[in-house]
């Protein structure tokens, strides 16, 4: 492995996209890379305990201040870019950094790569996120509206910051020539869709030995060990889209269980749910929380029903929890059916957002009770998948870092 020099490491206020950072983070910090990691003030904490150096990135540049009406929200990071890119790559100059990473959305990576001519490895968004396919659902599925601010952008992006084919949407297509990370086992991309995304390395998306290990049963009360253990949450940006149908799935979900025996349900608003409507939800065996500790609810739960989200999806399968899928949009839909296709989940309903009531939430539940056995198998296989991804870390890391001038 070369000697190597600094990195900067690029990641918007996004928890999700940041958590899987994290280990590549370390990985670079172990193998004697300086890791300057740019990013929100709110992970400064999870910075240091990987090794890091934290930079602040939006201090004095927060993404509202260019950008606050476009829509979908990740725009806005196209935005930040164009609006800022001279001043963060003046900032990040002085580190001589011999590597750029960054998270798709964190389109500010590839303008600082570009400008310092060194290699850039982006690291994938989502599952399985072909660039053409994804914008075309994103327009489809969002009320799409491009403010001034951000067609601004793309155009000092295009004429300015050597980003040609720059867009709204380039938060969706930023990959990289040199080395895009995914975050998931190999098993979970095709053969065809893999070609879109080479040169690719696969690095999963937990990161377990920095996972709390305190079980926190109190999540599910004084529970018989027989009780049925129902956890429901769609993560956190549905939110911002799709309120109304997440609160009334929600209600579908507890109705059903307010109706059964030996069942009880913790539903997570993912702390971006309006919680005003939390008591309408909750019940005698029905549980309502702003927030939970997902990684250690999801040790004791029987079953996820989710929107199949990257994270609570691979955070299930290590913890062997058979999942019930009600994907909204974004890379949920396609993850959703892949997910069906392993035998790791049923679906709620045939399409994304379809509404639905307590009669269809008993069936899909039944559907997991008839295959449990055969469900927990798959899962314990799929599990193995993760493992071997995270055993093979080290590698990564070394073919990272063979990009290091």
């Amino acid at each position: 492995m070369k000697a190597p020099t600094a990195a900067v490491v690029f990641a918007m206020p996004l928890r999700g996209h940041f958590n899987r950072l994290q280990p590549l983070i370390a990985g670079l910090v172990d193998a004697g890379v300086s890791t300057y990691v740019f990013t929100d003030a709110s992970f400064r904490e999870h910075v240091t305990l990987a090794g890091a150096q934290f930079v602040d990135l939006f201090e004095g540049r927060p993404v509202d201040n260019v950008d606050s009406t476009t829509v979908p929200w990740s725009a806005r990071y196209v935005s930040f870019a164009g609006r800022y890119g001279d001043a963060i790559v003046e900032e990040v100059r002085p580190l001589r950094p011999g590597l750029v990473v960054h998270d798709s959305f964190a389109v500010i990576g590839v303008v600082v790569a570009n400008h310092l001519g060194v290699p850039r490895v982006n690291v994938c968004a989502g599952h399985n996120l072909v660039p053409a396919r994804t914008i075309e659902a994103v327009q489809r599925d969002v009320p799409v509206q491009i403010a001034d601010a951000c067609w601004s952008a793309v155009h000092t992006l295009r004429e300015r910051h050597g980003m040609p084919d720059a867009s709204p949407f380039s938060y969706a297509s930023g990959w990289s020539r040199d080395l895009n990370v995914y975050c998931e086992p190999p098993e979970f991309l095709g053969t065809e869709d893999r070609k879109v995304f080479e040169p690719v390395v696969f690095f999963g998306s937990l990161w377990p030995s920095h996972a709390q290990s305190a079980v926190a049963s109190g999540f599910w009360g004084a529970a018989a060990p027989s009780t049925l253990r129902i956890y429901a949450s769609f993560g956190t940006v549905v939110w911002r889209y799709y309120e109304r149908e997440a609160l009334e799935a929600l209600h579908a979900i507890a109705d059903a269980v307010s109706q059964m025996s030996g069942t009880r349900a913790l539903i997570s608003f993912g702390g971006a749910g309006p919680m005003e409507h939390a008591s309408g939800l909750a019940g005698t065996n029905v549980r309502v929380e702003p927030y939970v500790d997902q990684w250690n609810v999801l040790r004791e739960a029987s079953v996820h029903i989710t929107h199949q989200g990257l994270n609570s999806t691979h955070e299930a399968i290590f913890h062997g929890v058979p999942m019930i899928s009600y994907p909204f949009f974004w890379d949920q839909p396609v993850l959703a059916k892949r997910c069906e296709e392993l035998g790791l989940s049923v679906p709620l309903v045939g399409a994304p957002r379809t509404r639905i009531d307590a009669s269809h939430v008993r069936t899909a539940l039944n559907r997991v009770a008839s295959d449990r056995e055969g469900m927990i198998a798959r899962l314990g296989e799929a599990r193995r998948w993760e493992l071997e991804t995270i055993r093979a870390r080290k590698s990564v890391i070394e073919r990272i870092v063979s990009l290091m001038p």
